[in-house]
């Protein structure tokens, strides 16, 4: 028998487990970057030096970002069956992007690099993302769905069109504005301000990550469905995109300026065939991670009571901002302890680096593979009463002010 829609006052669960669960995988990231050592040598997606399994440490990770913006234009059609008004949605998305614009380059900042050298303002990185998207969907929250719908598709099909234009010239050592704009906009890189005293390096451009968010929003109305019909759909989404990335990544025709080549060493072609661009991120990036992740969100209704696994990504999932900063803090704290531990100089942990020209890091700084995953499973443990006591305080208050962490 079918369930019915989802209650306009409820938390849905599917979306806060799925959530939690990329959260989970977003820490091993992070706590990879401050303790593997091969991540001061090489990137892990580099097929000539890696391994598969730092490759495939490095691949599941990529669901993380997408995932998360994705989840956050779901949220704000929640927001809008939870029964506030387009005044009201529009106030509150205007206001919480330009919160999250401040604490980008200020507490995220400060997670980062344990510093408050300013010579580097900050990384637009994700939390930056949903700042400036917030503020979009505050102005399409008016409009249609359908505008949202056809805005993010348009964004996320078509930008790859953008990459075959050539950026314009920095002009010597102070960029114009068609750079600066063309940087915050599709390209990653620096961008120095305040007259050069200053920069702020650009990890995520906009595009096409604002329109991940409003396809989010555009999808949201599926929870106004009954539960076997969204998950038909669901599935039915999740499969196409990951049909249509498989046969636009075979045919190396459009989708991502890295075509996938075959390779010498046993099993590596498919790394090569997996290997998509995430700076900027690449059409076949998203399909690659969104298809799956949609296929993922049709089976979590069913996977909500399966046990402490299930309790603890929905901890993390329902305080996702708290639980970001947090994680950074944590990955960060784990290349500290582990490298004073080991007898290292980790005062270049507490710098800009590895942004400063100036401070490198101490000569083969950094820990095994394994030393890696057990640092991610200590964050782990030391979040999540954390989270809970967090999550507990917020859904007991209900003041506002939670809405906005």
């Amino acid at each position: 028998m079918s369930i019915p829609a989802t209650s306009p006052r409820q938390r849905v669960v599917s979306v806060d487990l799925l959530r939690g669960i990329v959260m989970i995988i977003m820490l091993l990231d992070h706590t990879r970057e401050y303790v593997n050592a091969d991540a001061f040598l090489f990137s892990p997606t580099d097929l000539s030096k890696t391994t598969a399994a730092l490759f495939f440490t490095r691949w599941i990770t990529h669901f993380c970002a997408p995932t998360f913006v994705f989840l956050s234009g779901v949220s704000i059609y929640l927001q809008r069956m939870r029964g506030k008004t387009g005044t009201q949605l529009t106030r509150f998305l205007v206001t919480r992007g330009l919160w999250l614009i401040v604490l980008e380059f200020t507490a995220v900042r400060f997670a980062l690099f344990f510093d408050f050298d300013y010579s580097l303002l900050g990384i637009a990185e994700v939390i930056w993302i949903f700042g400036v998207s917030m503020i979009v969907m505050g102005l399409l929250v008016r409009l249609p769905v359908w505008v949202s719908a056809v805005f993010g598709i348009v964004l996320i099909f078509g930008h790859n069109a953008l990459d075959a234009i050539a950026p314009p010239s920095m002009g010597g050592a102070a960029p114009g504005l068609g750079q600066i704009a063309w940087t915050f906009l599709h390209q990653p890189g620096a961008v120095p301000i305040l007259g050069g005293a200053s920069m702020i390096f650009v990890a995520y451009p906009l595009i096409p990550w604002v329109g991940v968010i409003a396809a989010g929003y555009a999808l949201g109305q599926i929870y106004e469905w009954d539960t076997d019909r969204r998950r038909r759909f669901l599935l039915l989404l999740g499969g196409a995109a990951i049909a249509v990335f498989i046969v636009l990544r075979w045919s190396n025709f459009y989708g991502d300026p890295s075509p996938w080549l075959p390779q010498e060493r046993s099993g590596f072609t498919l790394l090569s065939f997996l290997n998509t661009t995430k700076y900027p991120v690449s059409l076949l990036f998203l399909l690659m991670t969104l298809g799956p992740a949609l296929v993922v969100l049709a089976f979590a209704d069913r996977w909500k009571d399966s046990g402490a696994a299930a309790k603890v990504a929905l901890t993390f999932g329902r305080v996702p901002l708290f639980y970001f900063i947090l994680q950074l803090v944590i990955a960060h704290l784990a290349g500290v302890v582990l490298g004073y531990l080991a007898g290292y100089d980790v005062s270049f942990w507490f710098t800009n680096y590895p942004f400063s020209p100036t401070v490198k890091a101490p000569q083969g700084f950094g820990f095994s593979l394994l030393t890696t995953y057990l640092a991610w499973l200590v964050g782990l443990a030391v979040l999540y009463p954390l989270c809970r006591w967090y999550g507990e305080k917020k859904r007991a208050s209900g003041h506002w002010l939670f809405s906005y962490m």
